[in-house]
């Protein structure tokens, strides 16, 4: 479909009872644009029910909304001009309906944001521009209506005008027009009115033609966030399809393509989609799948990227600018849910910047929470990396929301990837695999033949627990089945690879990503590889996960007496024989280990 052929989504927003769903219906009926009978219909309506007659009544659908005369949810009109097609969408206006007008001005490329003349510019009239930067729409006419009410006044139009042109420009919002209306009287509806004699600009039905549809982001770095992945069996199919939707540039049959948070790299075979021929290219907009020349394993959530192309941040630490539309306030000290693209982590507030009024962007108030319908600039720490870009950047994959409790609660923008405690080492890890050259042999072959999962089993606990009994019990039973095993010592790495390090405390951190790039390249070799530690904590084992890049990762804690914050896989307090058999049943589970008739 042609630029020109597209539909354009367009909401009307602003405050409750401006008029936006009147001066739609005026439109739409002085424009001959309502179904036939329409207008009638609803004027016996109003008769029956002796009440007067409203061109908001064509618009709000639900009953309680004619009873109490506001829009408490998004209506949708479809609207066609000579020129392209309409989809306009009358969002709420009153500040407890605020989450439904985000969720319809969401869908919508351009907007009209009403204010009523003789009340000027209110709270929500800032407030909604504020949160029409935030969601990206940049094409914008401001109806000022309710004009009769102000006797037509020329200078109540330029004041209001000069006021919230200086307020949008704040926010980086350059208006197209700013139309003098009467939505109740049809002044500059579809046609200039004499009421108006100064006035010589556009109509409202004129400024429709103002908006352009957004170019799909073709020309920008590839992005396609990985929705699920597929894999067929039957008829000796062994293709693997990651599935997803283009959001933005192109990809086709031979790009390299990285996977990031994990870092894992490919070159793209076939273009799939459901039921149709492979495609030569997918583009922005368009749901494809993806087959690799290399089965990598990745999962829903993950950014697929081309390696020749920039990069987005990769960091579970990232000061944002948050809309908070929550019951409850955010806290620090609650977990919430943090949605971007595909991706889904637990996350927390960790510092609020500073906390303002969307209604006033010079009111800086210090909190130590973020209140219902409060903008704030804070940093949020999530509990593993996601990938993303700044929003200034690509918009799809640097805007996010906020569940709280299985509720939408809040969404904001990307302002800066901020440094966390694996950061060095993710740079590290992320050049390593750039140049990493790979062997001929896949992993999947190597899985078939050892019926094993590469994997790092982790045995910590106190001092003189037994750790080594265990760890060298469980390498001798896994040997003796016949599977590729090996008890790799903390003494083995230090005294060798970090025989350059004087001693343990100078760098705990540089000793243990060493430890687990040695372990990274025996679980690419197909081993399963035992390692035991006194006392790791969870920071150590992210750290070692980052290096590693595997999912593969599985924590042994042995002894009753629980000493650091690790979310340890399994607790062992047996003599080592049970033991063993105890960390075997959780390699089975974990489909790390195969038996004949599984």
């Amino acid at each position: 479909m042609g630029k020109e052929d597209k539909t354009i989504n367009v909401v009307f927003a602003g405050h409750v009872d401006h008029g936006k769903s009147t001066i739609l219906g005026r439109m739409l009926s002085d424009a001959g644009a309502l179904p036939e009978g329409k207008l009638e219909k609803v004027q016996r309506m109003c008769e029956r029910n002796s009440k007067p007659f409203e061109y908001a009544f064509l618009i709000d659908a639900l009953k309680d909304e004619q009873a109490q005369g506001i829009t408490i949810d998004s209506a949708r009109v479809f609207f066609r001009t000579d020129e392209r097609d309409y989809q306009i969408i009358d969002a709420p206006g009153h500040i407890e309906f605020l989450k439904n007008m985000v969720t319809g001005a969401s869908r919508a490329g351009s907007a009209f944001l009403v204010v009523d003349a003789s009340e000027g510019i209110r709270e929500n009239s800032r407030r909604h521009g504020f949160l029409l930067s935030i969601l990206g729409i940049r094409q914008i006419s401001v109806l000022v209506n309710k004009m009769d009410l102000v006797s037509y006044d020329e200078k109540s139009f330029r004041d209001i005008e000069s006021e919230y042109r200086q307020f949008l420009s704040r926010i980086d919002i350059e208006p197209l027009s700013f139309i003098p209306v009467s939505g109740i009287k049809g002044v500059n509806i579809t046609r200039l009115s004499g009421d108006t004699s100064w006035y010589s600009g556009k109509t409202v039905l004129e400024a429709f033609r103002d908006f352009t549809p957004e170019d799909e982001p073709c020309d920008k770095p590839f992005r396609m966030p990985v929705q699920d992945v597929y894999k067929f069996t039957n008829f000796g199919d062994k293709r693997r399809i990651i599935s997803g939707t283009v959001v933005s540039g192109k990809v086709r049959p031979g790009d390299e393509v990285i996977f990031l948070p994990s870092g894992k790299k490919s070159r793209v075979s076939s273009i799939e989609g459901f039921n149709v021929e492979k495609f030569d290219e997918a583009g922005a907009g368009e749901a494809a799948g993806i087959t690799l020349d290399e089965q990598i394993y990745v999962k829903r959530g993950e950014i697929a990227i081309k390696k020749a192309e920039g990069r987005p941040s990769v960091t579970s630490k990232i000061k944002v600018s948050l809309f908070w539309l929550g019951r409850m306030p955010m806290t620090k000290d609650k977990s919430y849910i943090f949605k971007l693209g595909t991706a889904r982590v637990s996350a927390r507030l960790e510092k609020i910047d500073r906390i303002f009024d969307s209604s006033d962007l010079d009111n800086t108030i210090e909190r130590e929470t973020i209140e219902k319908n409060t903008v704030a600039e804070c940093v949020i720490n999530l509990s593993k990396p996601v990938a993303f870009d700044l929003v200034k950047n690509i918009q799809f994959t640097g805007r996010f929301v906020i569940v709280d409790d299985y509720d939408i609660s809040g969404g904001g923008i990307t302002l800066a990837a901020l440094e966390d405690e694996q950061s060095w080492v993710r740079e590290k890890v992320l050049l390593r695999d750039y140049k990493w050259e790979k062997s001929m042999i896949p992993y999947e072959k190597r899985a078939e033949k050892f019926m094993q999962q590469s994997a790092v089993v982790f045995i910590t606990g106190e001092r003189d627990v037994g750790k080594k009994k265990i760890a060298k019990a469980l390498e001798e039973e896994l040997f003796e089945e016949g599977r590729l095993v090996y008890f790799l010592g903390i003494g083995n790495i230090l005294y060798g690879v970090d025989a350059d390090i004087k001693g343990v405390k100078d760098d705990v951190r540089e000793h243990l990503r060493r430890l687990a790039e040695v372990a990274h390249i025996m679980l690419d070799a197909g081993i399963i590889v035992i390692i035991t530690a006194v006392e790791l904590t969870q920071e150590n084992i992210e750290l070692m996960r980052t290096a590693i890049g595997t999912e593969r990762v599985k924590t042994v804690w042995v002894g009753g007496n629980i000493t650091t914050n690790l979310d340890y896989d399994i607790n062992v307090n047996e003599e080592p024989a049970s033991a063993v058999t105890k960390i075997k049943d959780l390699l089975a589970e974990e489909g790390i280990i195969v038996y004949d008739g599984d």
